[in-house]
């Protein structure tokens, strides 16, 4: 429908950590439509390490949406800023009001992708968003609405800096690791309430890994330091701590050191698969299908029998949390175990 080669394209995506690597499929797919385009990626500030350095990218623009850009008149003057730049295609991946009104803001030939709803009249081509398939496949489906047919890609794909690849090193030299020595990673927070699974229960597992020669490394941001914390005092061993140590870009580099990751539903799962690391995925409210891990190298582990709570779409709050209460420690260590052989015989 709309010629992208030799255009100058801005995309743009203003959600979190996990979904902005769920887009990095599309990124690849469009440099392949499109190989003679000047393409730009207008992202979180914080989030920019996530594509900062992703070679299908020409260029990346941030905004800082929850601090100094968090008005309309920051949106407006990123608006007036992206106008001077005289884009030809402007591509918006979600309809949250702060995409959808920049990019109605921006001048530009064509503007398409998708919108909110109140700002819909101002697109060229909208796209309705695919939400009965996977989050990547969905926003590799806005180009196939805009008639690119070859959406073949490599995955999630995150790219490390050299600099980031240093600071890992250095934390895992000041943290006694060894090259002989074999790491299993644990990201156990999350935004979400409903994702959690019990620390003392991820401490369990721990100590099992333990038992099986590994170091523990538990990762996550300063928010994670208090379930790191309880988890912590209920090992029996003593684990590594990375829990705020680390930049998104160092966090990636530090993970491709890991033999498996074993995690809640969250954004450094997906960052953990860009990095192809193997993967034990626990979920409970969150869809799978939906949302799961984008690889076949992860077993994700659920509830037995399920929950169906959450059938209708994912709850934030939840009195009894079936869906992780009857998760239990011996189904995370069976596919530990699992995914831990299988790449031991590779």
């Amino acid at each position: 429908m709309i010629d992208l080669n030799g255009k100058k394209i801005l995309v743009t995506f203003l959600m979190h950590l996990g979904d902005l690597v769920l887009t990095t499929p599309f990124i690849h797919a469009l440099r392949k439509a499109a190989p003679d385009a000047h393409i730009t990626y207008l992202v979180d500030e914080k989030l920019k390490d996530i594509v900062l350095h992703n070679p299908n990218l020409d260029e990346v623009i941030t905004i800082d949406k929850k601090g100094r850009d968090n008005s309309i008149l920051a949106l407006v003057a990123c608006a007036r800023k992206l106008s001077k730049m005289d884009f030809d295609v402007v591509i918006n991946l979600h309809p949250n009001e702060r995409c959808s009104f920049i990019c109605a803001m921006t001048k530009t030939k064509w503007r398409v992708g998708t919108s909110h709803t109140a700002l819909r009249p101002c697109w060229d081509i909208y796209v309705q968003l695919d939400r009965t398939i996977h989050a990547a496949d969905m926003y590799l489906d806005v180009l196939h609405e805009l008639g690119v047919k070859d959406l073949e890609h490599n995955g999630l794909e995150m790219f490390v800096s050299a600099e980031s690849k240093a600071d890992a090193e250095t934390f895992w030299r000041n943290n006694g690791v060894f090259a002989t020595d074999k790491l299993v990673g644990f990201n156990i927070g999350s935004a979400i309430i409903t994702k959690r699974w019990a620390p003392e229960r991820f401490a369990q597992v721990a100590d099992a890994m333990v038992a099986r020669g590994y170091k523990p490394v538990f990762f996550g941001g300063t928010m994670d330091e208090e379930f790191v914390n309880e988890a912590v005092a209920h090992m029996k061993s003593t684990p590594i701590i990375a829990t705020g140590a680390f930049t998104i870009g160092s966090l990636a580099a530090a993970l491709q050191r890991c033999d498996l990751l074993i995690t809640n539903d969250s954004g450094p799962m997906h960052v953990a698969i860009s990095q192809h690391v193997p993967v034990v995925a626990l979920y409970g409210s969150s869809l799978v299908k939906l949302y799961g891990p984008y690889t076949d190298d992860a077993i994700v582990v659920t509830a037995v029998p399920p929950c169906m709570g959450c059938a209708s779409g994912m709850k934030h709050k939840c009195d009894d949390m079936q869906c992780m209460t009857r998760l239990t420690v011996e189904q995370v260590v069976e596919a530990a175990d699992k995914m831990l052989a299988l790449h031991t015989a590779r």
